[in-house]
């Protein structure tokens, strides 16, 4: 197998460039533009005849844009010979989609996972999926990573003696205590129903959080509806008015900063598998992640194993 390469899309260009310095090389050189009907012109500026590549593009919003440069980039540069390519999709859009929740909706994540093996990679790179489950979507082998190490030690000490960490809905409850056994505390559980994708209501608090300081965790902040129902919820049985908010993909779109910044919130923190909005809320810590995808690169490029690196570990 040639070199080790890094091509940056364009949703991922900064941490693109934090990887391949990591790993000591240059982002593959590529040019992408617009035509004046909109359509997408992708070219790469050197040779990759041979190479083994990495296509680092998180699919965030705008997420169609983002997965079809995605595939653009694929298939530039199997044209161009290259011995291999692997998409590092550090967030992976309509992860969220992933059943049918009323009978008669598609499946996007299924259909995302579709399309992404299209572009013909040998294997998908992925950062704190929003279920493991997804991974069973795709064909082509998917090596899951995690942030919660990296995020867990952000947050570490910041509610040491009273802290209480929280899953903001069911589906984060298995991360909840992932995060509990690193940190040392208890776990609280919000149950709450999803009227649409920005309102959010909650029917009940499992746990003792009387008192205590709340750690919200999840994989993903998008609007905040989430976070702002499950704070409401807290504070009403008694928890401290003084909140933490731990998540691996800070998406932060429409109107998650001034949501955020209307509740007790102490301390955001993220990754930067997301490039950071023009808003963004107050108290937000970022968590660099090139270092555990260098990593990961580095291992699948000779290699070697990446199971310490893994959701599952």
């Amino acid at each position: 197998m040639g070199e080790a390469s890094i091509v940056a899309g364009s949703a991922s260009t900064a941490l693109a460039g934090s990887i391949a310095m990591r790993l000591g090389v240059q982002p593959v050189q590529r040019t992408i533009e617009r035509f004046p009907d909109g359509e997408m012109s992708i070219e790469l500026g050197e040779s990759v005849r041979g190479r083994d590549l990495y296509l680092v593009q998180s699919t965030s919003p705008p997420a169609e844009a983002s997965l079809l440069e995605l595939l653009l980039l694929a298939d530039a540069c199997r044209r161009s010979g290259a011995a291999r390519s692997t998409a590092v999709i550090p967030y992976f859009g309509y992860a969220r989609q992933d059943r049918r929740a009323r009978g008669r909706e598609a499946v996007g994540a299924r259909v995302a996972a579709d399309l992404v093996q299209t572009g013909g990679f040998a294997r998908v790179v992925c950062v704190d999926l929003h279920t493991a489950a997804l991974e069973g979507f795709f064909a082509v082998p998917v090596e899951h990573l995690t942030a919660v190490p990296l995020l867990a030690d952000a947050i570490r000490g910041v509610f040491a003696d009273d802290g209480v960490v929280v899953a903001p809905d069911l589906g984060a409850a298995k991360l909840a205590d992932r995060y509990a056994a690193r940190l040392g505390l208890p776990v609280a559980l919000v149950h709450k129903v999803r009227a649409s994708g920005e309102r959010v209501s909650v029917r009940q608090v499992t746990g003792d959080v009387r008192d205590r300081r709340p750690i919200f965790v999840d994989d993903m902040i998008t609007t905040g509806g989430t976070i702002e129902a499950a704070a409401r919820a807290l504070l009403a049985a008694g928890c401290r008015p003084e909140m933490a908010v731990v998540a691996t993909h800070g998406v932060l779109v429409g109107p998650a900063a001034a949501r955020l910044d209307a509740l007790p919130i102490r301390r955001i923190v993220v990754t930067d598998t997301v490039a950071a909005p023009a808003t963004l809320p107050r108290n937000l810590q970022t968590v660099a992640v090139a270092d555990l995808l260098a990593e990961a690169i580095a291992g699948l490029h000779r290699g070697g194993s990446l199971l310490k690196l893994a959701a599952h570990h």
